[in-house]
Order: structure tokens, then C-alpha cells, then sequence
């Protein structure tokens, strides 16, 4: 009470035009308390809302890594057709369209290989005709197989290749003659493109293909002396093939 008094009395000895100005400067004091709470109110409310705080964010990058494929029947070389060190741990596996112009490529590719790996390597041949694009490619493929069973499968799938254009290029017509060529008993291989038993074994390789993630030719597996094995993404080129394979080897 005596407090009050004293600012009673304080303010009774001021002029009215001081006491107008005092009132004025506490009013201000107010309103910049007001705004001041009323500001940071909706700072810190906004971010709340918003996620107006800045946040750091460390960029996710995935590295490349090489695909671990199913692993393809084992390589027996009483029925798989082999090309180069047939003894060797490291096996490519390749999975063949004869009238899939990226299979051509690739097989050429592979005779790079062989070129120079041909001593450390071994290339495996596997029949994957896709009827759905070559009508011709399986007759070839069973064709391939009879050559085989007169021991020139290599020399004959190579001469279907050079002589294909690809994408059904190559007359069925003219498989015996090719056979001919090569000095193959004629008769014998046309008997053969009619046999059941080889049919099945273009149809077995077909099925491996399809179990190891096969969709599309060229389609490979190489598979190490560990049993790691890694997938042939279509007609790579010989540098990626090379770079798998020295990587086998180690």
C-alpha cells in the first residue's frame, strides 16, 4: 500500500503531457512484449509443423555389384560340347540363340577369349533357341547336335554363324549341304535332325538356361573353381568378359 502511494504521489507532481508520454512509452513496452512472444510462437510452431529445421542429408550411393546367378548344371564333358582347356576350373557357360544376331556377335567375342584364355578356360556351349523370335534357331541348334555326334560340332556351329545373316537369315534348306561342306556323312545327319533323343538334349540345355535366370541370348554363367559364379549380361564385350575372368583366375 505504501508503495502504491508513493507512485500515486509521483504522478500527481507530473504534467499532464508528461504523463500522456509515459503512457504512450508503456503501451509500446507492451505490444513489443506481446509480438516478441507471439513471433517466437510461431517460429518454433511452424518448424514443428513444417520441418522447417534444416536437416542433413548424406546421399545414399550404391555401389556397382556383380550378380551371383543360380548355378548352371555341372560342365560333363562326355555331353556338354567344350572349347579350350576342357581340365580347367573355370568354366563360361554360354547359353545360344544360333539365329540371335547378338548372339552372332558374341560368339565371335568368344573366340577373342579363346584366343587368348583358350589354355586357362574353358568355353561351354549350351542350346537356348527362342521360338518365339527365330523360328529357325532350334532346327539349327538339333542340327549343331548331329554335327556333334560326327565330331564337328564346333566347326559346324561356327559355319552357321558366318553363314547366318541372322533373324531366321539362313535357309533350314541348306543345313544338310553345310554338313556336306565339312565332309559329314550326309544321310547320317539328315536322320539325325529328325531324332527325338537330340531334340532333348537342345531341349535340356533350353530348360538349364531358363533355371539360371535366362531370359533373353546371349544369356552366360561363368563359374570359378570356388563355385562362385557370376552372370554374362547379354553380348558383353570382350574387355568386360576379360575382367570376369581374370578375376576367376586369381
Amino acid at each position: 500500500m505504501e508503495e502504491k502511494k508513493g507512485i500515486n504521489s509521483m504522478l500527481e507532481q507530473l504534467s499532464p503531457s508528461q504523463v500522456f508520454g509515459l503512457g504512450i512509452i508503456e503501451g509500446l513496452l507492451v505490444l513489443c512484449t506481446v509480438g516478441f512472444f507471439i513471433l517466437l510462437s510461431m517460429q518454433f510452431g511452424g518448424a514443428a509443423k513444417t520441418g522447417d529445421t534444416p536437416t542433413v542429408v548424406t546421399p545414399t550411393v550404391v555401389q556397382p555389384t556383380e550378380q551371383v546367378a543360380v548355378k548352371p548344371r555341372p560342365v560333363d564333358p562326355k555331353v556338354d560340347h567344350i572349347r579350350g582347356n576342357k581340365d580347367s576350373d573355370v568354366s563360361l557357360i554360354v547359353y545360344t540363340d544360333i539365329e540371335c544376331p547378338y548372339c552372332k556377335r558374341f560368339h565371335g567375342t568368344m573366340q577373342e577369349v579363346m584366343d587368348k584364355y583358350g589354355d586357362q578356360v574353358r568355353w561351354v556351349h549350351r542350346q537356348f533357341p527362342l521360338d518365339s523370335l527365330h523360328q529357325n534357331a532350334r532346327t539349327e541348334a538339333i542340327a549343331t547336335e548331329c554335327a556333334g555326334l560326327q565330331g564337328k560340332f564346333w566347326e559346324y556351329t561356327d559355319l552357321v554363324f558366318e553363314r547366318t545373316k541372322s533373324n531366321d537369315g539362313l535357309d533350314v534348306t541348306t543345313l544338310p549341304a553345310l554338313a556336306g561342306e565339312l565332309g559329314l556323312n550326309v544321310t547320317t545327319f539328315k536322320s539325325c535332325l529328325d531324332n527325338k533323343d537330340t531334340a532333348g538334349k537342345v531341349e535340356a540345355d533350353e530348360k538349364d538356361a531358363q533355371a539360371t535366370g535366362g531370359r533373353g541370348t546371349p544369356h552366360g554363367v561363368i563359374v570359378g573353381a570356388d563355385g562362385e559364379a557370376v552372370v554374362i549380361r547379354g553380348a558383353e564385350p570382350f574387355a568386360s568378359i576379360e575382367q570376369k575372368i581374370q578375376a576367376m583366375l586369381k
